[in-house]
This record gives C-alpha cells, structure tokens and sequence, in this order.
C-alpha cells in the first residue's frame, strides 16, 4: 500500500525526518514509554486519549494513568472518554485533523466510526510477535507460557482483536529467569523504538504490509484471580513460569498455614516429594515440592507485610519440613 500524505504544515521535514500530526491512544507504562519516544523524536502529537483517572493502591488515591500524567508534562491535549461510542468523541477526533492514530495498550476497541478517521489509518503497537498473545495480556501469558522469544508487532488496526495487517515485528530472547515486569520493560522499549522505526518508513510512502495466518493465532486472555493462584500441582517448571509470569504484579499468590503468601521470585530447586509440601527451608529458601520436581521461594510477601526475602521470613516464622501449602 503506497500513502499519499495530505499536504498540511504538520508534514514538515526535520533533522530526524518527517513531522507527522497524530494522536496517541495508550494508558499504562508501556504505552508512556512509546508516546515519550514520539516526543521525543519531535512528533506533532496533537492529542492524547487515555483511560479515566482510577482509585490505586490501598488508600484508592485517584490517579492519572501514566499516560496522561506524560501528556500533560508536555503541554498536550488530553480527553478520557468514557465510551468512544459518543459522536462528541468522533467529531472531536475529526477536528484535529491528524495523520494517524497511533496506541498502544489504550484498553479499549476502537469501533469503525474511528478506525476511518485518520487518512493513513490506526497503527497499534502490540507486545507480541502475532497472530501468536492476541489479546490483553501478551506479556504476562508469554512469560507464563515458557515462551523463549517474543516481541513487538507494529499493525494495522481493523475491527478484529489484533487481527489486522503487519507492518513490522521487532524480536526479542526471553531468558528463562525473567520476570514478567522484567519483559514488560524491555518490551516497552522495543515498542518505542518500533514505532519510530515505522515512522521512517512511512517517510517512503511504501509500507510492508502481512496477513496474519489467522490458522496458528494464540490468545492472551486477560490475567484473572483464579490464574493467580498457586498451588504446586503443575511441574516445577510450570509452576516457576506462573510465578514469573505474574512478578511483580498482579503477585502469584498460595496460603501457609492458612496465612496468605505472594511469591515474587523462585527459582528450580533438586528435590522431590509431595506436591505442596516443605522440603527444606534456609538460607538459600523454602523448597516445596511440586507434582514433578520442586521450586526455590527466594522472595515473598506475608499477609499483612512488605515484600521480603525467604530467608528474612524464615527468622521469624518457624516454618517445619513437611507442612504443606494450600493445606
């Protein structure tokens, strides 16, 4: 597909290439990261839409999602529509007059009435190498799956669940040691330099452009309670990617002596025995016994305590071999 950019002054060349007026959808973290990486590339953002302020953390402070807060430090436009259903919000996004809508990770489906705005289209920036963790939660599932690559996919947007064409995918190795928050950085750099990455080709007028082979496209269902829940009957290496996968939020959680714990970190352990029971407890962690193998809590949170290391909970809470989690 070859674009024909309408000639308004936002077209205007730079140091870096060309200027383009767009409008940036995205919430969290990962989405700030790629509007800073817009900015900072001198990109004409002319307006930012992000998710309605929300109660966080135990005092439910309500608080700006982190892409606000950035759009805001930077003197732009920002509106956080309940619903893109209004017609306000449609003629809204009209009057600017953007080249295109660029999100990443906003949380909410963007109907037709405005993927058809924007004369170069909706490009949406996805932290996985689809058609494999469609869906709301790739990060967390990829970890969580034992995947060993993953990615960024830069996409057209159409009315499917990240069922649209593919422009460009950036690769990256997942360690078998790291964390979902760990990914989640990386990946949100990756994203901001893939977007920018595009930006330079769409300077060519002439943009790659793939089907998805919809035949092999996996799901990344959005994380739940019950998926949190730890309870030792996988393999060990099952049950460290859920961990992993979970760390540091939202927390993979058991119960011990019918006292809430998260995990936070562990790694595979030597042992073997009943699944859910205490095999050893130490300096080096508290080794339970999984449905094959065993795992190494290194790091968790008691109920009614901050984040700490295994052997700082075992100074004060006496914890004997054989008791069982979840028992």
């Amino acid at each position: 597909m070859k674009w024909r950019m309408k000639k308004n002054k936002s077209n205007l060349k730079m140091k870096g290439g060309l200027i383009m007026k767009i409008v940036f959808m995205g919430t969290p973290e990962f989405a700030s990261t790629a509007l800073q990486a817009l900015i900072d590339d001198g990109q004409e953002i002319a307006l930012v839409l992000s998710q309605p302020d929300k109660p966080k953390g135990r005092g439910y402070k309500v608080e700006e999602s982190e892409v606000k807060r950035l759009a805001l430090e930077n003197n732009i436009e920002v509106i956080t529509p309940t619903t893109l259903k209004d017609v306000s919000v449609h003629e809204k996004l009209k009057s600017v007059g953007a080249d295109l809508f660029i999100v990443a990770a906003y949380g909410k489906i963007l109907p037709k009435a405005i993927l058809d705005i924007p004369h170069m289209g909706c490009i949406n920036i996805h932290a996985s190498l689809l058609p494999a963790l469609r869906g709301a939660a790739p990060i967390n599932r990829a970890i969580m799956e034992g995947h060993c690559k993953g990615g960024i996919t830069i996409m057209y947007m159409d009315e499917g669940l990240d069922t649209g064409d593919i422009i460009l995918q950036e690769e990256m190795d997942i360690p078998p040691d790291m964390t979902a928050g760990e990914y989640h950085d990386k990946m949100a750099l990756l994203g901001g330099k893939a977007i920018i990455k595009f930006l330079r080709l769409a300077e060519n007028g002439n943009i790659p452009r793939c089907v998805q082979d919809c035949s092999v496209a996996t799901y990344a269902k959005k994380i739940e309670k019950n998926d949190c829940y730890i309870d030792f009957s996988l393999t060990a290496k099952q049950t460290l990617n859920q961990i992993r996968g979970l760390s540091p939020y939202p927390c993979g959680y058991t119960f011990l002596c019918d006292k809430r714990i998260k995990i936070f970190a562990a790694r595979l352990g030597n042992g073997s025995g009943k699944a859910r029971s205490i095999l050893s407890a130490g300096i080096d962690g508290i080794e339970v016994a999984c449905s094959e193998g065993s795992i190494l809590i290194t790091e968790l949170c008691p109920e009614g305590k901050g984040r700490m290391t295994a052997e700082n909970y075992l100074r004060g809470n006496k914890t004997e071999i054989g008791t069982c989690f979840n028992g």
